[in-house]
């Protein structure tokens, strides 16, 4: 089994022309958003490239300049969250004074590791996945936000980067991914970050932001994360925009008789609801009987990002670099879902919590709560983390070819589902996929095979 060699580790500083908007503190203390992301700190995620490259040190040269120009832009990344015991508050200092400043930066090599396999195979080596990735040690405040190893393979190289949930969500990682390539390529992406944690308008203030650390972490500045699961195998599916628009248009079909009136509700649904719903279904078709009964209830879980959302005075911007999501959470009985209209069933419910989010983005916002309903119950859960918009491939260009493939790799528990843009643009998604071993074949063989 390969094993990586950490051949060098340093320190990226902030540049001393770096500043945060006008008018925004050094000290961004965290909302009620970003703050019971603590307790599930990390987000690691590995970006492969194969193929004719630069030479590692030049192409590691590249990385660590451009990485300290992209810091000018974002910099929280380069900060410290740390505890404010006078005040009850949990913040991201920028200033660089906690520990020692700055992003690690490790440069590493595995070279019996090779790039176009771990770039190809639907199935994850999850054990080489995790040695691309730097530690980020979250178990106690202070804590830091960004870490990074570059890791030179057979024939390509490895981008890994661990980053602090509770500073970042998925939007603001590819924000984050896409300035960085967009410098390392001698561009300049075109988002300027906003910072401002007030621009989110929970009812309640900072007061609920520090009653939110007290129920999940009261003991700070300890921190006792959630400890992750055993390691569960996982799969990535590709799915071409064509096939989508056959789900799309099945699942309209299935729905329209029952809502003959209705224009509206016979119209296809959205890439994420197709998508979704049969994930969903596929979930509990790979476990019944064997796991999951027909009068079981089967809970499907989401995040919506609420940047934008008119349903929230002022809106947050399209911009604003933080947590901004709450939670979304459905339940059927396993025999509905089963049944020969399951799908139009699953996507129903899903575009329904969808729709409530929209009218009312931050009534969940105590994501973790919501979950735990569901899982106090005697149901299953399936568990869908990013979005078919993420632009992954699109803006992970570094200036020597595209990505060749990119995964989550802190994929938490069997049932969860990631969603990407798919390689190639075009409406595509990836869906990476991680299921119990007993349960991964009838999976595959039901979401790939109701495309066509």
């Amino acid at each position: 089994m390969p094993s990586v060699k950490i051949v060098e580790v340093a320190r990226v500083a902030m540049p001393a022309t770096a500043a945060l908007p006008p008018g925004e503190s050094s000290l961004l203390r965290l909302s009620a958003l970003d703050a019971p992301w603590l307790l599930i700190p990390l987000i690691q995620r590995v970006l492969i490239y194969d193929g004719q490259l630069p030479p590692f040190a030049s192409l590691v040269g590249s990385l660590h300049e451009s990485l300290t120009a992209t810091l000018a832009r974002f910099p929280p990344l380069a900060g410290r969250i740390v505890f404010l015991p006078s005040t009850g508050n949990a913040a991201i200092d920028c200033s660089g004074s906690e520990l020692d400043g700055g992003v690690r930066f490790l440069v590493a090599e595995m070279d019996e590791a090779d790039a176009e396999k771990l770039a190809g195979d639907a199935d994850h080596d999850v054990d080489t996945f995790q040695q691309l990735l730097p530690e980020l040690d979250a178990s106690a405040l202070p804590a830091e936000v960004l870490a990074v190893q570059v890791t030179r393979l057979r024939g390509g190289v490895a981008i890994g980067v661990a980053l602090h949930h509770a500073v970042v969500d998925g939007r603001a990682l590819w924000m984050f991914l896409e300035a960085w390539a967009a410098a390392c390529r001698g561009d300049t992406a075109a988002v300027e970050p906003s910072f401002d944690r007030a621009a989110i308008a929970l009812p309640g203030g900072e007061e609920l932001t520090r009653s939110t650390l007290r129920k999940y972490m009261p003991n700070l500045p300890q921190v006792a994360p959630f400890p992750a699961g055993p390691i569960v195998p996982r799969r990535t599916f590709t799915v071409a925009e064509e096939r989508i628009g056959r789900l799309k248009q099945r699942i309209a079909q299935l729905i329209r008789p029952a809502h003959e009136s209705s224009a509206k509700a016979a119209r296809p649904p959205s890439s994420f609801v197709a998508v979704t719903a049969l994930a969903w279904v596929s979930y509990v078709r790979s476990k019944h009987p064997a796991a999951i009964s027909a009068d079981q209830d089967v809970c499907l879980y989401f995040f919506f990002d609420i940047r934008g959302r008119r349903g929230i005075v002022p809106p947050v911007s399209e911009s604003y670099f933080g947590t901004c999501v709450t939670g979304c959470l459905v339940k059927a009985k396993a025999r509905d879902l089963l049944a020969e209209d399951g799908i139009a069933t699953a996507a129903a419910a899903v575009q329904g919590e969808v729709r409530r989010a929209v009218e009312d983005p931050l009534a969940n916002w105590d994501w973790i709560a919501l979950a735990a309903s569901a899982l106090s119950r005697d149901s299953a859960l399936v568990s869908i983390s990013g979005s078919t918009r993420f632009p992954a491939y699109e803006v992970a260009d570094f200036g020597w070819g595209p990505l060749g493939r990119t995964e989550l790799v802190t994929m938490n528990s069997a049932g969860q589902v990631v969603l990407v843009a798919a390689k190639g643009g075009g409406g595509g998604v990836q869906a990476s996929v991680c299921m119990h071993p007993d349960h991964m074949e009838a999976f595959d063989a039901h979401f790939t095979n109701s495309f066509d």
